[in-house]
């Protein structure tokens, strides 16, 4: 039962960012973007598969993933660069991964609601899902929700395991990816949406900001989010134990 939780787990966190970081892969390569490294999960390499120019690896920590994109850390010049290509190309680059995480899941979503409610009521039912997703956003920052009531990757483990049946698991599986989705395009450093948004500062200033301010306000974000999770996953552990 332990090893079927842990399979359960993993593909689901697996099978969703690998659609997602393929988001931001196929659209870079739209736009003959170089990539360098398509990985997912962090922490050592356990699988690894040198294509033509991209590295393609699967990493022990199945928490996450990435692509690396030629001039993407620090500017290159080559045409084929990411610095080198528009700002509202790196946008949609940016957007890809959130917008097939929230495509995908409305469309499973749907699927699923329309086998077992019916044409109309499964649209109902999908609509309702994402209206959720984003009203419980917009109460969190407007503090109808407290950050005590988050559930961080302990307590989707524990969602995830507590589906019994394939129905019941690919609707946990769509309802997840449209949150991941939705919240990797919210407007805040270093999610592909903060990204998003200090393109759009530097297209209104028609100059990029400052090296070290970005650099400081992506550390600033990465340093809020750390803390956020180590926060939210230990109110995930008292909850549940």
């Amino acid at each position: 039962m332990i090893i079927i939780n842990i399979l359960k787990i993993a593909f689901l966190l697996g099978f969703l960012i690998f659609i997602h970081e393929l988001g931001h892969f196929l659209v870079a390569k739209l736009f003959k973007v170089k990539i360098k490294h398509f990985a997912i999960g962090f922490g050592p390499t356990i699988l690894k598969k040198q294509g033509k120019e991209t590295s393609y690896e699967l990493r022990l920590i199945p928490l996450g993933g990435f692509v690396s994109m030629l001039g993407e850390e620090e500017p290159v010049e080559d045409e084929r660069a990411y610095n080198k290509k528009s700002k509202w190309k790196r946008a949609l680059i940016l957007l890809a991964g959130g917008a097939v995480n929230i495509i995908f899941g409305l469309l499973t979503c749907l699927i699923l609601a329309m086998s077992i409610f019916g044409i109309k009521n499964g649209f109902a039912f999908t609509g309702e899902i994402l209206k959720t997703t984003f009203q419980s956003i917009i109460e969190l920052f407007t503090g109808k929700v407290q950050v005590e009531q988050l559930t961080g990757i302990v307590g989707i483990s524990d969602m995830v395991i507590e589906t019994s049946g394939i129905a019941d698991f690919i609707y946990m599986l769509s309802v997840i990816s449209i949150s991941l989705g939705v919240t990797n395009l919210l407007p805040f450093p270093p999610l592909d949406g903060g990204k998003i948004l200090l393109l759009l500062i530097e297209a209104i200033r028609r100059k990029p900001l400052k090296e070290n301010t970005e650099i400081a306000i992506q550390l600033l974000g990465v340093c809020m989010i750390i803390g956020l999770s180590i926060f939210v996953t230990y109110n995930d552990i008292v909850r549940i134990f």
